[in-house]
């Protein structure tokens, strides 16, 4: 992780050189150190301190002066309407990589000469940035031993981590990539299928939606754990939610272990128990089961139930009754229709994802 002592020395230095208000951001606009207020400051840093990261509004308004591309500080102007104080923003590259960035006040007194006096001083925090983005790296590959259901390889996973944490799982793409290293401090990433993710318990929403935004795909998210010890549990549960989220659009595109209900129980059975289950629908076509499923989740509701597929009442009951001749249930009985549901529910878990 970051050696926040030493970022915060390096921006206690620059304010005081340049007597300016200074912040030092990640590369996802997280406050990771800020200096001493010189002067006026204005609502954006005000919230970015207490907040820890900066709105979307205010990062979108910075972006669109090229930050991410500029090869040196670069000067961005006030804005009334989203009281935003003119400031320079200073790339942290390091490699040809932005870390984070360095944010200034300007008062008008941040000449190019005064800026460069300080040059030393940013080198050494992209520097910091990009040996912790390399840890980070390192740690991500032992991300799947602290993963395993084996406490032989937990055992040996060198990883150390503050709880709360919870385990995200995020299904690949072949066509995308996510740029997993921008990830806030803290989170651990491995590619693989699915992607694997730890995170601090209270930042996994973000990141589980983050990532599968950037592959376009589905997300689960696993219940947190006070223990990082016990991270595999909720990596388990990340990965069923995962499913969950593939074959249920209800849950889709993220699911959250601990919103899923009855559908826990579904996805941690395996694909015998699955098939098992679902050989109480096999007689029933694609229609069939969509209507008959419709039905059961609207609780027996026929106008309801109508309604969702966009047919006439008399042509559900034709098509229920046709389904109870072929399954031999009477959907009238509390157990059969119980049966059906739950056939209906791991058919859907038995077919390929997407």
């Amino acid at each position: 992780m970051h050696n926040t002592a030493d970022l915060q020395e390096i921006v206690d230095e620059i304010a005081a050189r340049l007597g300016a208000s200074a912040t030092l951001e990640d590369r996802s606009f997280r406050l990771l150190a800020y200096g001493a207020q010189h002067g006026d400051i204005d609502t954006v840093r005000q919230e970015s301190i207490l907040r820890r990261r900066a709105t979307g509004e205010v990062r979108d308004y910075f972006e669109r002066y090229g930050i991410a591309r500029a090869e040196g500080p670069a000067r961005i102007p006030g804005d009334a309407a989203l009281k935003v104080l003119a400031r320079v923003c200073w790339p942290l590259r390091h490699g040809e990589v932005v870390y984070g960035y360095l944010w200034l006040l300007d008062s008008g007194d941040l000449t190019d000469e005064t800026l460069r006096a300080v040059a030393p001083l940013v080198a050494r925090a992209a520097s910091e940035l990009a040996q912790e983005a390399r840890s980070r790296q390192d740690l991500g590959r032992g991300l799947l031993a602290l993963f395993s259901a084996d406490p032989e390889e937990r055992a040996g996973a060198s990883i150390e981590v503050p709880g709360p944490v919870a385990a995200v799982a995020v299904r690949e793409s072949q066509e995308r990539v996510a740029a997993l290293w921008t990830l806030p401090r803290g989170v651990l990433a491995r590619t693989g299928s699915p992607v694997a993710l730890l995170a601090p318990a209270h930042l996994a929403a973000e990141v589980a939606q983050t990532v599968r935004g950037a592959y376009g795909t589905a997300a689960g998210v696993g219940a947190p754990r006070s223990d990082p010890a016990d991270a595999w549990l909720s990596w388990r549960e990340a990965r069923q939610a995962l499913r969950v989220a593939e074959h249920f659009p209800r849950y889709a595109p993220i699911a959250r272990w601990e919103d899923l209900g009855v559908h826990r129980l579904l996805a941690r059975l395996g694909p015998s128990d699955l098939r098992e289950l679902a050989a109480e629908t096999a007689a029933l076509n694609a229609e069939l089961a969509q209507t008959v499923e419709a039905y059961l989740d609207r609780g027996g509701h026929v106008q309801k139930s109508a309604a969702e597929l966009g047919i006439h009442r008399q042509t559900l009951y034709y098509r229920l009754g046709k389904a109870e001749r072929l399954t031999h249930r009477d959907l009238s009985d509390g157990d059969d229709r119980l049966a059906l549901h739950l056939g209906l529910k791991a058919a859907r878990l038995t077919r390929p994802s997407g």
